[in-house]
């Protein structure tokens, strides 16, 4: 059986596991003497946060990072009998379209799973594994960046880059792209079973709230992720500084949630793609790719139309990126970059949109084609991310060590409790 690009990162309360995008901010603002922080360079928890050491990328602070060595040479032939070897979130990408990279270029693709940040990163600074290529977010580029573990991109080997939203071509995050190319995008919305919510959330004057209904109580999910069940918190409030450090709005966003739990005995977890479409949970806060699979897990004979996503038409909203990048430590390090190159052809993230749901940034990828192509069924292009909610919309980035730890602490509350 496949498994879906979100099974295995989410967890039950008090197990100890944490969802995929938790442990990236956890990662992102580990505290000095902890497992990841041991893995990454001395200091890094406190530098990473402070404008002393590393810097904090933010949409209206771009970073250009140093290089500390050259980008490979122009004009090399791809390494001959070669293993491409790709280290990926679990299920997060096509194997046909793995299969037909190596195909082309006549080598090998081996593909290493991680499930979360902090064990990939404590492996490549281990040096257990070789690796050519891996998949970071941005939250934490300049650590690794840092380290020496990533190597500066030759544009040469990469022209698809020009298919690639123009936001993507000079990301905030990575200045002129030196270290990497985008993968996957989403949005963080509303998802919702039209044959049982009466609300139409493109008709409610604030659809942050909408889980906020005692009539469905014991049908109402939020995320089992302490950034962004917090920041719906602060959204439905009609905050919208998603890395806040304001103590007060903590507070009331935490408050709501709380509420939230008494309310409609609220559910936490990460099955949004499979629970809304069986019908378990009728109302669930959810990531745009999960619910753009969500046609796959609906029960024999129930339409697709059943099933809705809603995120603003004014992009004010969460959004977020994955990236691409390629190892200092790489043994094929031309193939790696052709991988790169591959992995932004329009027909390749085609075929690797139809299998993990998630949208890749590419000028001809729009809701109208993804229809045509019959990756997404019409009632569900609302889970397409367009160009303009990278403008409009709001990122969760790191936070300093002690907000992040506060933001934890308040999710504790939240919860514990459930």
């Amino acid at each position: 059986m496949t498994v879906h690009p979100r099974e295995g990162y989410g967890r039950a309360i008090g197990d100890g596991g944490y969802s995929r995008r938790e442990f990236l901010r956890l990662a992102a603002a580990a505290a000095a003497g902890g497992a990841l922080a041991a893995a990454l360079p001395t200091g890094w928890a406190q530098a990473s946060v402070s404008t002393s050491g590393l810097p904090l990328p933010r949409p209206d602070h771009p970073v250009t990072w140093p290089t500390f060595t050259k980008p490979i040479r122009s004009g090399q032939s791809p390494e001959r009998g070669a293993t491409l070897r790709l280290y990926n979130w679990v299920a997060y990408i096509n194997e046909k379209v793995v299969q037909n990279f190596g195909k082309k270029y006549g080598c090998k693709v081996e593909v290493t799973t991680f499930n979360t940040m902090e064990e990939a990163i404590g492996k490549l600074r281990s040096g257990q594994l070789d690796f050519d290529v891996f998949v970071p977010t941005v939250d934490v580029l300049g650590p690794l960046i840092e380290s020496k573990l990533l190597q500066p991109l030759n544009h040469s080997y990469i022209p698809n880059i020009t298919q690639a939203w123009p936001e993507f071509q000079n990301p905030f995050y990575d200045q002129r792209w030196q270290y990497t190319v985008p993968y996957t995008i989403y949005t963080s919305g509303m998802a919702w079973r039209k044959d049982h919510v009466n609300e139409n959330p493109y008709k409610m004057s604030n659809a942050w709230a909408m889980p906020w209904q005692s009539k469905y109580r014991g049908k109402v999910a939020i995320l089992d992720d302490y950034r962004e069940s917090i920041a719906l918190g602060l959204m439905k409030n009609g905050h919208f500084d998603l890395n806040t450090t304001d103590t007060n709005l903590l507070q009331l966003a935490t408050g709501s949630l709380l509420e939230l739990s008494k309310l409609v005995n609220v559910h936490i977890d990460n099955n949004d793609y499979s629970n809304v479409p069986s019908g378990q949970i009728w109302i669930h806060h959810a990531w745009s790719g999960d619910i753009a699979a969500a046609p796959g897990y609906l029960p024999k004979g129930t339409p697709v139309e059943v099933v809705g996503y809603w995120f603003p038409t004014d992009g004010r909203g969460p959004v977020g990126n994955d990236t691409m990048v390629v190892l200092s430590s790489a043994k094929n390090p031309v193939l790696a970059h052709l991988f790169l190159n591959y992995l932004l052809d329009l027909p390749n993230v085609l075929e690797n949109i139809s299998y993990n749901g998630y949208m890749q940034p590419l000028n001809e990828v729009t809701p109208q084609r993804l229809v045509k192509e019959g990756i997404l069924p019409p009632s569900l292009t609302s889970t397409a991310v367009l160009p303009s909610y990278f403008r409009r919309g709001v990122s969760e980035l790191a936070l300093p060590p002690a907000v992040d730890a506060e933001w934890q602490q308040d999710w504790l509350r939240i919860s514990g409790g459930v």
